[in-house]
């Protein structure tokens, strides 16, 4: 009988054999439902071995072969087992990871067009022709019309009257198109700038097969406008897309636009906030080749596509394209292997690019597109620091930030105050007895949200009501200590009772909607200042956005990781890009108490290339990365001991196995120790080259799983940490 092997979601380093009476070859990469223990696990089949790893009176027949979709692809296997063996983990949860979970399941799922191209009916054009009453279908019909038609449905939607789509359906004036227009179709194609021409003329004359792009170019530059010019040649040769962005708040802008500029091409997106169905059908819609552009967060890079051209990477320097739970690998670095696996090339966008990308593209790895000029507004920003070490604050506002604030409303043009806090203060105090917020669970205070008086942690999820006297002593006068958005925003209304103020952080918009209806108040001048944390920080166009002032950037000076400069930096420049991208001029007002440091010298003149030959400077001198090469393990139990004690059991299986390559450091807390309570260490592992720390993690990872470590007890290593 044949035996399937496959890769199950469990937390051991091995493959699993069933038996399978009607496998076949052609049944490798699809996903199956086996008894596991008491119940059943659903997994991939990944070979049919000729012998079993177990004697065969052990083996036990799957229970479900799902046949109702392609199986995955070889390419895409391999890919997974990539990761899985760059990252060092099992190759059964990186699957799990990868696929979404109606096939994680083995269930049906059906990868049919949701968003079909619609064209004008006959009696739909006798709609038009005829002196009929005004209605919003007939509106709908000259907007698609004049937009231009055959469109996908979602273009349609996205148009004034688009919620008549359904009625327009209805009445027969519009119908689902049998005509096949190009996918590559562009419509509203924009001159390009100069930057732009040269960027494309120099992808187009290069070589086709794998080559790794940094699109470098200052906020407001255009570098959509040449993603889309280069997607426009993938799809014209009969390729798919693959465009992945940093957060979901970004996805729905971006897909809309890819949408209106391809409206033949069906446009899918992936991500975590999709329900279980859309993104079920999107993934099949890609493994089908029925995808011509997989738009979405880190997760969409294992989209499996047939005929993938080209990879974009928007804002590569984000930290959210490594992920920080589970298996932890980088998105971004996953893409740059993915292209050279399918020889085509990925091109990685940003204003701000990470210093490993940057110091690639200086030595020659990656090829450089600059676009060193805004493609709207004739300038940058003006940047300038304010010293705040001899001043009294308002809430954290300057009087410098106040004018400035006053003289925009003055002109009607809007304004941001860029507080990288959500709540109204950082934590709630007693001036009698010293008592503070904690959190019962974490290492950590619990926040102040005033607006609906409650105390949050913002690591474990902790709430509870904000006490109306001090736990401790009883003391009535507690008080909150430090600014938050709540507090700032407060705080504006006062100043300025007649500005509309508007916060926006993961409190205001929590749901995709809300955060659309945030975009479009903002977007059509029904807000004059803005409260806003990192979701404002990137991606986001407002023409009349002309000012914008920094409230706590001093907090990450002088933190203990080494990355935090280089990404306040790049926090910092990303969202004073947000200022004068129309036709008005910006300001950029950055409070500190540190306006002579080199960090704000830089940015004062917003010279990225300076700060980040400074930045590179300072690792190579410490040894840090890109200079040497890193792996985290880390370990969490209820007891710290438990924790610390394993490190150490670590080690010294470590220091058995490392060569003079390879250097293990001594466990240490984490910085933020406890977390839902569990208490948490670390132990840092480097090398100066690739090849001997991966050789050393390989050997050490098969060390650590043959040691009992407490049942209680987790560990978890992580490969080129962003948190160190």
């Amino acid at each position: 009988m044949p035996i399937v092997r496959v890769a199950l979601p469990v937390p051991l380093p091995q493959l699993f054999d069933y038996t399978a009476e009607d496998a076949d070859g052609s049944d490798v990469g699809r996903c199956v439902r086996v008894p596991f223990g008491r119940g059943d696990k659903s997994g991939v089949i990944v070979a049919l071995p000729g012998d079993a790893e177990v004697a065969s009176a052990r083996l036990k027949p799957v229970h479900h072969i799902q046949r109702d979709v392609p199986p995955l692809p070889a390419d895409w296997l391999e890919l997974v087992g990539f990761v899985a063996r760059y990252y060092h983990a099992r190759l059964g949860e990186v699957v799990a990871l990868a696929l979404p979970p109606g096939l994680r399941r083995a269930d049906g799922v059906s990868g049919e067009d949701v968003d079909p191209p619609l064209d004008l009916t006959a009696a739909g054009q006798a709609a038009l022709a005829e002196a009929r009453r005004e209605s919003r279908a007939l509106a709908l019909l000259s907007e698609a019309v004049a937009a231009g038609l055959p469109a996908r449905r979602s273009v349609v939607r996205a148009l004034p009257a688009g919620a008549a789509v359904g009625d327009a359906l209805k009445r027969g004036w519009l119908a689902i198109s049998a005509q096949s227009q190009p996918r590559h179709l562009a419509v509203g194609l924009p001159t390009l700038t100069e930057d732009q021409a040269a960027a494309v003329a120099a992808f187009d004359a290069a070589e086709d097969g794998f080559r790794c792009w940094l699109l470098h170019g200052v906020t407001g530059s255009g570098k959509t406008e040449v993603y889309l010019r280069l997607a426009e040649r993938a799809l014209a040769a009969g390729g798919q897309v693959l465009m992945l962005v940093p957060e979901i708040a970004l996805t729905p802008q971006l897909e809309g636009r890819v949408a209106s500029r391809f409206p033949a091409a069906n446009v899918v997106a992936l991500h975590s906030g999709l329900a279980e169905g859309a993104r079920s059908r999107g993934f099949v819609q890609a493994l089908t080749g029925q995808a011509d552009i997989v738009l979405g967060t880190r997760l969409s890079v294992f989209a499996p596509l047939p005929r993938l051209g080209l990879i974009l990477v928007d804002e590569e320097h984000d930290a959210s394209y490594k992920q920080q739970e589970g298996v932890r690998y980088s998105a971004r670095d996953v893409a740059v292997w993915r292209a050279r696996q399918r020889k085509v090339p990925v091109v990685l966008g940003s204003a701000t690019p990470s210093l490993e990308s940057w110091l690639h593209a200086r030595n020659g790895r990656y090829a450089t597109l600059n676009l060193s000029r805004r493609a709207v507004a004739s300038s940058l920003p003006k940047v300038r620091c304010i010293d705040t070490s001899r001043l009294r604050l308002d809430e954290g506002l300057s009087p410098a930030l106040h004018k400035a604030l006053e003289e925009r409303l003055a002109r009607g043009e809007q304004s941001l105050v860029f507080l990288n806090r959500r709540g109204y203060a950082p934590v709630l105090s007693c001036p009698s007895c010293g008592w503070i917020s904690t959190c019962p669970n974490c290492s950590a205070n619990l926040v102040v949200h005033l607006a609906d008086r409650r105390l949050r942690c913002h690591h474990c999820g902790c709430d509870g009501p904000v006490p109306a006297a001090c736990p401790s002593c009883g003391n009535q006068d507690i008080q909150p200590f430090g600014r938050g958005t709540q507090r700032v925003e407060a705080r504006l209304a006062e100043l300025f009772p007649a500005a509309r103020v508007l916060r926006v952080d993961r409190d205001a918009a929590r749901t995709r909607s809300q955060w659309e209806a945030l975009l479009a108040t903002i977007a059509n001048g029904g807000a004059d200042i803005l409260v806003g944390t990192q979701m404002m920080a990137k991606g986001h166009d407002f023409p009349r956005l002309t000012l914008v002032g920094v409230i706590g950037a001093d907090s990450s000076l002088h933190a203990a990781d080494f990355r935090a400069p280089e990404r306040l930096f790049q926090q910092l420049m990303q969202v004073g890009g947000r200022a004068g991208r129309g036709t008005l001029p910006g300001e950029v007002l950055i409070q500190t108490e540190y306006p002579a440091h080199p960090l704000y010298q830089h940015l004062s003149r917003q010279d990225f290339d300076a700060f980040a030959r400074m930045a590179l400077d300072e690792r190579r001198q410490a040894g840090f990365p890109p200079y040497t090469h890193q792996a985290m393990l880390r370990a969490d139990a209820p007891l710290l001991h438990d924790a610390v004690a394993f490190l150490k059991e670590a080690r010294a299986l470590g220091e058995e196995l490392a060569g003079d390559a390879v250097r293990l450091f001594d466990p240490v807390p984490m910085r933020l120790t406890r977390l839902a309570r569990r208490e948490r260490a670390q132990l840092l592992v480097e090398a100066d080259q690739r090849g001997p720390l991966q050789a050393f993690l390989l050997a050490w990872m098969e060390a650590l799983y043959r040691q009992r470590a407490p049942r209680d007890l987790r560990w978890q290593v992580d490969v080129d940490p962003l948190d160190v």
